[in-house]
């Protein structure tokens, strides 16, 4: 695998870590600026938001530009988004920044995932968007414990300091690595299609039920993901909580490193079983979150079922779309996920305020998955003649 694979997920681990440890910084933020804790919520809500818009937006106004000038930039434009919400003394401005940080997250993913087949080739992307797809799990398991502790010992703005540092830090190689990886490719290439014409995949069914998949697939893992804490901390108590968040990461990046080495020979298979499967998994953990060894273990089994999945419908999406729309693909697979990080926690809060406890969550991750078996049985019929294994190489 090239080096510059490595490089780009060193940066989504920064910028993973960014998403996510704002929710363990929200009081120190809203007592240090002056905002109430449901304010300094939208710290973290409206990054989310971003994120699903920003992808489709930047992939267009960077899609002319060269792969080294817009993964770089976006970048930069992260970390200067930092850097200023680092110094920031007022809540509108450091919104702002969350605003402008998510949206340079979403392009610089965005144009990440759609280069992978140029700077990897069409029979290794599942594999690579397995590695930059991990920046995110590692994230969760080492990023956001420790941007949380920085945050703890020497103020949340210290670790809003720290990703700007490893951001800029990453601007060099970033520029030169994907740069010289991308020249062959981007001499290689032939015609490129409008933008509009690209947008056109969308009604491409292999591109279309790929990308309902994933949306389902995340929402479900974001729905039980958001009350995970709050379910283990039921049956046993506070202290337990991270341990059961940390198995979950630890769970998701074995997940997505195992289906990564399979991915691009048995696609179709990971993906109709892994969602099969998956309806299982969350079934289970419903059925079990009473019980503290229940939680625990089902937390790393759904982790690692849960991204493992979706890191191949991420992987699909970008195979599928690439051949036609080069620009968009890794906007289509960003959207999907990012529409489905939105959609779980939104349904799950709306059925857990009903049902008046935090497992019903749970059972918002059997239904999206039932329906995302669904759609994997759709676009499985859809393509028959497509074979189930290529050959490695």
């Amino acid at each position: 695998m090239p080096i510059v694979v490595f490089v780009l997920a060193v940066a989504v681990f920064a910028q993973g870590t960014s998403e996510f440890m704002v929710s363990g910084l929200l009081e120190p933020i809203a007592a240090d600026i002056g905002i109430s804790l449901g304010a300094a919520g939208l710290l973290t809500s409206l990054f989310a938001a971003g994120m699903v818009v920003g992808a489709p937006v930047m992939a267009v106004a960077a899609g002319r530009l060269p792969l080294r000038y817009s993964a770089a930039g976006f970048l930069a434009l992260f970390g200067v988004a930092h850097v200023v919400g680092a110094v920031a003394t007022g809540f509108p401005l450091l919104l702002a920044t969350r605003i402008v940080a998510a949206v340079a997250n979403a392009g610089f993913l965005a144009i990440a995932l759609a280069a992978l087949p140029r700077l990897v080739g069409p029979s290794a992307v599942g594999r690579a968007t397995s590695v930059v797809v991990s920046g995110v799990t590692v994230a969760c398991i080492a990023g956001v414990p420790a941007g949380t502790l920085l945050g703890q010992l020497w103020g949340w703005r210290c670790a809003f300091w720290a990703v700007a540092v490893v951001s800029a830090a990453l601007l060099v190689p970033v520029f030169v690595l994907v740069g010289r990886a991308a020249d062959n490719a981007e001499h290689a290439g032939g015609q490129a299609l409008s933008m509009r014409g690209e947008w056109a995949v969308v009604r491409q069914r292999p591109v279309l039920v790929a990308v309902v998949a994933g949306v389902l697939v995340n929402a479900a893992t974001f729905a039980g993901f958001t009350y995970l804490g709050t379910i283990t901390a039921a049956v046993s108590s506070d202290r337990w909580a991270p341990i059961a968040l940390a198995l979950f990461g630890i769970g998701s990046f074995a997940g997505v490193t195992l289906t990564g080495r399979y991915c691009d020979r048995y696609r179709e298979r990971i993906i109709t079983g892994g969602t099969i499967g998956l309806v299982g998994v969350w079934l289970l953990a419903a059925l079990t979150a009473h019980t503290l060894i229940g939680v625990l273990a089902l937390a790393a089994v759904v982790g690692a079922v849960a991204f493992g999945v979706g890191s191949t419908l991420i992987a699909t999406i970008v195979q599928a779309a690439a051949p036609t729309a080069p620009r968009i693909a890794g906007a289509l697979a960003t959207t999907a996920f990012n529409i489905g990080a939105v959609l779980g926690p939104v349904a799950a809060g709306l059925v857990v305020d009903r049902a008046g406890h935090a497992t019903a969550a749970l059972w918002c991750g059997v239904a999206f998955t039932a329906a995302a078996v669904g759609a994997a049985l759709v676009g499985r019929a859809a393509s028959p003649a497509e074979p189930d294994m290529v050959e490695a190489r």
